[in-house]
């Protein structure tokens, strides 16, 4: 049975188990780099439609208060959960990500058609995809 109702006690609002999280609790949260300092926090996720899988974490950084932030997608493979600073850790500095690919519209969705292939490459993983 795929959904099921919560048993007498439980609570149908629980967002997190010990190995999962819910999305919305997974936005905002903040990314630090490899040498330990704050880059910024994770803005959006990106789900594959068909397979969902989870393509991007969208890291923001670069603006005041939220204004004139840049977004840099980052294959989810490349974050990784430390619970000792309720964040995730990149193995690349702030300075090794201003390099790569990135975009300034939130909601330009031609990014990923056109630089899919390059984020995935700047990363050094294998793509969703693949």
């Amino acid at each position: 049975m795929l959904h099921q109702e919560p048993r007498a006690g439980q609570d149908p609002y629980v967002k997190d188990t010990p190995s999962l999280i819910a999305s919305d609790k997974v936005e905002g949260t903040a990314v630090y780099g490899a040498d330990g300092k704050r880059i910024g926090s994770i803005e959006r996720i990106l789900l594959e439609k068909r397979g969902g899988r989870v393509s991007y974490a969208v890291l923001s950084f670069g603006g005041f208060l939220g204004i004139g932030d840049d977004y840099y997608p980052l294959p989810w493979e490349k974050l990784h959960y430390d619970e000792q600073l309720d964040g995730y850790r990149i193995d690349l500095t702030k300075d090794q990500i201003t390099g790569a690919p990135k975009y300034h519209d939130l909601d330009d969705d031609s990014f990923y058609r056109a630089n899919d292939r390059k984020v995935y490459d700047y990363y050094g993983v294998p793509p969703y995809w693949m």
